[in-house]
Parts: structure tokens; C-alpha cells; sequence
């Protein structure tokens, strides 16, 4: 076994199982949050090359070992998370865990089998956190698919209010607004929080002028998202049908998702055995056996007017190819699948709608557990989303007790730079605060911010 030199760091001690994309994006996150970090793959050369990278502490063996697990430090770990391959062996790392140190234990999951039973996986093996980040993205698909004009949607606030991303158009209404002229011309029941424009990323305020070609996320009640839409010249519809390239995990749990919104569902699968297995498990979806990368047989199978396109091959570059195909022949909505995240500029620059990233959404849900975890515990965070790659967080605190930020008008509080109090969850009622609202006791607030690493809703003041 290897063993390199372990960090000092004021952080929470983490052992993380599995090299893979997950792993890798997780130590890239938390190492910068400032934890101290130890993973475990049974592959010497990428844990020298990773804890090298990264400078956190590497073994090489089988993380679900009782030997290699005391060698990590599990004794002293506040968590473990195992994110390998295999579902059996994420399972068996945090039950080994479980039983000789005294951490919380995350696994990823995707078998379907499993993931009808996380519920109770996750109170018999007394685990913190069960992800699978294929039923994840699909859910995220859905949401986009269930508002096609948006890039992106992402939900908080228990489902009551929505971040949603989108592109302003040539000759939109909003090209040459100012943010003060929509709240009083348009609407006052969204907040624009975040704008990207030539690759900055911008937290605006109500001076700010909107431009054609400028990237928006707002923030709104669920209920107003698509009346706000539709004043600005957006089609606002759910689409009716979509067809989705091949059959793996990820496409079985979209199809499921979608065929209960009332969506037509076609899958494209190579593997003949695989379509047949399909055909039982989705009774209601049409399920095709072909090559869907086949123009000729996408041509036949109505890419020209299905109206909502999904390549889930599991090959990034077949699904960009395959996204930028469906683009050129047809209107449709696509969403691409990209499990890599190597050229994120050279992507940015192909206009490739939606784009979803697994990796992304697994992380943010366990490094927003991680931050609630390390804080004082007198505000809580309940959702965390990087938006624009990285270069802005959306979080989601609960305000548990008094502090500096409650009670007082939000226009009085000395806020960061580059920082907005984007929502109110009050009562079961979302509230788009003004300058006159304050935080209270038992809210949940979202706060949009160029800042990062906020783990405290008193991060917010200066």
C-alpha cells in the first residue's frame, strides 16, 4: 500500500472510496473548501496522480477492507463517502465504516433495484445519504422538458420555487431593459440573480442593462415561472413526445419520469436483449433495436418533428455529435448528456442548449451536506447549485436561530459585494424579498453569489 504525506487542514476529516469522475470532482471541491481529505482506489497510479494533483492523503487497496479503512484514519473520519463502480461495494465501505468509527457514511447507488429501496437501505445500514446520480440528472431532464425554452431548472424551497436559466434571444422585449424597467414594466414576482454575459458572470443590480445573447438565471414561485415567460414572448409549453438514444440506467429512469408527466416516449437501443428488457420494465414507451447514431434510421424515426431530443449513450462525444445533428435537422429541444467535463470551453462555444453533468449534481448534493455539516449549526443549508461552471453558487440556508442577519431590513444589512438575497421560504410561502424584508427565525433563505465556500447564512455580511 502507498501512503503520501496527509494535509493539515481546519476542515472535517473525509475519506473518500473511488477514483472516477464523482471521486475526482469531490476531492477537487472539498480540498478547496479546506477539508482534509483521504481517498482510497485500487488503482496505485491514479491515487498517486490525484494525491499528488490535489495534495490530500492517498492509499492504494479495497476501501471496503476493515485494514485499509483503520490505515485512512476511519477512527477519526466525520465521513466517509464511496463512490466506486459498484453499488455492492459502495454499500459495503459505509457499513464497514459504520461499524468502527463513529462518521457519516454516503453511497452512491444507481441499480434501479436498489434505488426503489434507498428508504431502506439507508435506515438499516444507517447511512446519511443514499445519490444516484443517473435518477438525479434524469429528474433534472424532466424539469427541463417540463419548461423547454429554459437551459437549465433547478428546484429549492421544497419544490415551491425554481432557478431558471435562460438565453435572451435576438429581439427579445427584455435586449436594452434595465433590471428596475422589468420589475416595473414586466413583473415583480421573479428576480434576476445571476447573468453571464461574454463568459463574466455578473450578480446585477437594478441599473444593469440586459443585452441579446446574455445568459439570465431568475429566481420565482413555480406558480409564476411560466406566466413571466410567456409576457416576454417564450413558448411555455411541456413538450408532448421526446426520443431518447440508448437504453442504459439513465434512460430507464427519464422514460419512467417522463411517461408519468404524460410524455410519448421513444428509446433507439443497439442491444436487442436489452430492448426486450425495456419493452417489460416501460410498457408504455415505444422501444426501437438500432444503431441511433444511424442518420437514415433517426430520419425514419421522426427526428425532423419529434419535439424533444435526448442522446444518453453513455459516450460523450456520440452525444454531442448526435445533439448538434438533431439541432441542424429539426426544432427540437435537446439536452445533452456529458459525463467528462475536460473541454467546457470548446462546448460552450458549439450553442448546445441544455446541458446536464451528472458528476456536477451528485457533488453539489454531498458538498452542501459537508458545509451544513462544519457550521455552527445555528443555520442549516438545504440546497446548494453551482451555476455559469462553478463561478457562482445558489444556497439554500435554514435560520434556526437569532444572529446579526435576522430581524433586520435587508436594505440596512451590510451584505458582501457580489451577493444577493435572491428568496424568502416563509410558511409555506416563497416571497421575493425587497429592501424593506428581513430574515426571521425559520426561514429558509437562498442567496445567489460569486463568493464561495459560504457554509453559514452569516457568511452573507461583511
Amino acid at each position: 500500500m502507498q501512503q503520501l504525506k496527509k494535509p493539515l487542514s481546519e476542515g472535517l476529516q473525509i475519506i473518500i472510496v473511488g477514483c472516477g469522475k464523482v471521486g475526482v470532482t469531490l476531492v477537487e471541491q472539498l480540498s478547496k473548501e479546506g477539508h482534509d481529505i483521504t481517498i482510497i482506489d485500487n488503482d496505485a497510479a491514479k491515487v498517486q496522480e490525484i494525491a499528488n494533483l490535489y495534495d490530500v492523503m492517498g492509499l492504494a487497496g479495497n476501501g471496503a477492507s476493515y485494514s485499509v479503512q483503520m490505515e485512512a484514519g476511519i477512527e477519526k473520519a466525520d465521513l466517509i463517502i464511496a463512490v466506486t463502480g459498484s453499488d455492492e461495494l459502495n454499500l459495503l465501505c459505509c457499513t464497514v465504516a459504520k461499524q468502527v468509527g463513529d462518521c457519516s457514511a454516503i453511497a452512491r447507488v444507481r441499480t434501479p433495484d436498489y434505488s426503489k429501496e434507498a428508504g431502506y437501505l439507508r435506515q438499516k445500514l444507517g447511512l446519511t445519504m443514499i445519490i444516484n446520480p443517473e435518477l438525479e440528472a434524469s429528474r433534472e431532464i424532466a424539469r427541463i422538458l417540463y419548461l423547454p425554452t429554459a437551459l437549465e431548472v433547478n428546484s429549492f424551497a421544497h419544490g415551491q420555487a425554481e432557478i431558471v436559466k435562460f438565453r435572451i434571444p435576438e429581439g427579445n422585449t427584455l435586449d436594452g431593459m434595465t433590471i428596475a424597467d422589468l420589475g416595473r414594466d414586466i413583473t415583480n414576482d421573479i428576480l434576476i440573480c445571476a447573468i453571464e454575459r461574454q463568459n463574466e458572470v455578473y450578480i446585477p443590480s437594478g441599473a444593469f442593462i440586459l443585452r441579446e445573447g446574455d445568459v439570465i438565471s431568475f429566481v420565482a414561485p413555480r406558480r409564476y415561472i411560466r406566466t413571466f415567460l410567456k409576457k416576454i414572448g417564450f413558448k411555455t409549453k411541456q413538450v408532448k413526445d421526446t426520443t431518447i438514444i440508448g437504453g442504459g440506467k439513465s434512460s430507464y429512469y427519464l422514460a419512467k419520469q417522463l411517461l408519468m408527466m404524460g410524455i410519448k416516449v421513444k428509446i433507439i437501443e443497439k442491444d436487442r436483449e436489452r430492448c426486450e428488457e425495456l419493452s417489460i420494465l416501460l410498457p408504455d414507451a415505444i422501444i426501437i433495436n438500432g444503431d441511433g447514431t444511424d442518420h437514415e434510421l433517426l430520419k425514419e424515426e421522426g427526428i425532423d418533428y419529434t419535439e424533444s431530443f435526448i442522446p444518453l449513450t453513455g459516450i460523450d462525444e456520440e452525444n454531442i455529435m448526435l445533439s448538434l445533428y438533431a439541432r441542424q435537422v429539426s426544432q427540437t429541444k435537446v439536452v445533452t448528456k456529458i459525463n467528462r467535463n475536460t473541454f467546457k470551453e470548446v462546448l460552450n462555444g458549439l450553442n448546445l442548449d441544455s446541458v446536464i453533468y451528472p458528476r456536477y449534481i451528485t457533488s453539489e448534493a454531498i458538498i452542501a451536506y459537508v458545509r451544513a455539516r462544519k457550521n455552527s449549526m445555528n443555520s442549516n443549508i438545504e440546497t446548494l447549485y453551482h451555476m455559469f461552471d462553478n463561478r457562482a453558487e445558489a444556497i439554500e440556508f435554514r435560520v434556526d436561530e437569532k444572529s446579526a442577519v435576522t430581524g433586520v431590513a435587508l436594505k440596512d444589512l451590510p451584505l458582501k459585494k457580489d451577493l444577493l438575497v435572491s428568496s424568502i421560504y416563509r410558511n409555506g410561502t416563497v416571497l421575493i424579498p425587497s429592501g424593506l424584508d428581513t430574515i426571521e427565525v425559520g426561514d429558509t433563505v437562498m442567496v445567489v453569489t460569486t463568493h464561495s465556500g459560504f457554509d453559514d447564512i452569516k457568511d452573507i455580511l461583511k
